[in-house]
């Protein structure tokens, strides 16, 4: 005699999540429950929703994970930012019950434009390959003395003559100080000009360096 058949996945096109009224569709970013009480949610990219069962009552979901830097090979470095994660090549199908609510993972620029961080705010500058732990780009531009990328949690301030961006504490200031400046000019310029260092403005920045993972 043959089996029963397995009823048919149906494609979905939208999901509420349970206990509240958001809804979630393909492409949408979600918080997905760890398995460990004592973690933070996961953070995923929703490729698919789908309903099995013979009422369709068991939804799940295609998910693309992004990780966070501490669960990459290379660790967490001092210029990741408390809310970036790397979007990755690893995919997974997940229960739809471990959604815990949606999220937004902003490209970066957009993330520094953000007049206020939420708590569901993330950011994206890499891709993440999982297998290997290299990431792309694997390179970007780096900022200060300390030739670092740029954590966008961190203050700078930019030199008005050569447009480059430091960190107080690399340039000998504290942070309290460098708010209070109305104009600032770099050591180098300031030796080359004989410009009186004054002092300013903060914000995110580009350099010629590059940071190189490899």
């Amino acid at each position: 005699m043959a089996g029963k058949s397995r009823p048919p996945k149906r494609i979905l096109e939208s999901y509420t999540i349970k206990g509240s009224d958001r809804v979630i569709k393909p492409g949408d970013c979600v918080l997905m429950r760890a398995s460990d009480a004592s973690k933070p949610p996961y953070v995923a990219r929703v490729e698919a929703i789908e309903a099995a069962g013979s009422r369709g009552t068991n939804v799940r979901v295609r998910v693309r994970w992004y990780y966070r830097p501490e669960e990459s090979i290379g660790g967490r470095r001092p210029f990741h930012g408390s809310k970036e994660v790397f979007l990755s090549d690893h995919y997974d199908v997940q229960s739809a019950d471990t959604i815990e609510g949606k999220c937004n993972v902003h490209s970066f620029r957009s993330y520094t434009k953000l007049d206020s961080v939420n708590a569901e705010d993330f950011f994206c500058r890499f891709e993440y390959k999982s297998a290997t732990g290299s990431f792309v780009p694997d390179r970007i531009a780096v900022f200060c003395k300390c030739e670092m990328p740029y954590n966008p949690d961190d203050l700078m301030i930019q030199c008005e003559e050569c447009s480059d961006w430091f960190h107080p504490a690399c340039i000998g200031m504290t942070i309290k100080e460098a708010k209070k400046l109305e104009h600032f000019f770099c050591q180098t310029c300031t030796a080359e000009n004989g410009k009186m260092v004054e002092n300013s403005h903060e914000a995110t920045a580009q350099s010629e360096e590059k940071y190189n993972f490899n």
